[in-house]
């Protein structure tokens, strides 16, 4: 992550080092996690989120103690077992083990495609919003000062508010 920042600051250090004609390039700053804490619909996005990331961990953490609790139940009577039968049941065990990974996994895939799901019409809005506001305010630049790729801005370069005002205001 850090290293495609630094490129991606590295290029920006580039483009402004090639720019000769114009002394002031007009730029914006905009911190978009201000922007999406703000908007009803990423709060109601959240409590979905939330609340289907809480079903899926209840489902896994079920499955787990349920598998963990037959291997302790395995250990408590492999004594009595004949060897056959012993490594009949650690077989199947690491195959439920690789089962509920693959499980996990696809879990995971889903409340990550959800997330999006959810999350792509809040983006889109909130880029329209700076489309707009970058426009009207004749800026060439809008930086996210929410990534690590702003280290200083004067406070008369942010447009956080103006694009929230915006969307509040309806796009047009």
């Amino acid at each position: 992550m850090y290293k495609s920042i630094s490129i991606l600051f590295l290029l920006l250090l580039f483009a402004f080092s090639n720019v000769k004609a114009e002394k002031n390039i007009p730029i914006g700053i905009v911190d978009v996690t201000v922007i999406a804490a703000q908007l009803p619909e990423s709060k109601e996005s959240d409590a979905i989120l939330q609340k289907y990331q809480k079903k899926i961990s209840d489902s896994l953490a079920t499955m787990q103690q349920n598998f963990q609790k037959r291997v302790e139940a395995y250990v408590k009577q492999k004594g009595m077992m004949k060897v056959e039968e012993q490594q009949k049941q650690e077989a199947a065990f690491r195959a439920e083990e690789q089962q509920l990974m693959a499980l996990r996994d696809e879990m995971l895939k889903k409340l990550n495609a959800k997330r999006d799901e959810l999350l792509k019409p809040i983006r889109d809005k909130i880029t329209k919003a700076i489309k707009l506001v970058a426009k009207e305010e004749k800026l060439k630049l809008v930086l996210d000062k929410s990534s690590a790729v702003v280290l200083f801005s004067e406070e008369q370069m942010d447009i956080t508010f103006k694009v929230l005002d915006k969307i509040k205001r309806g796009l047009k």
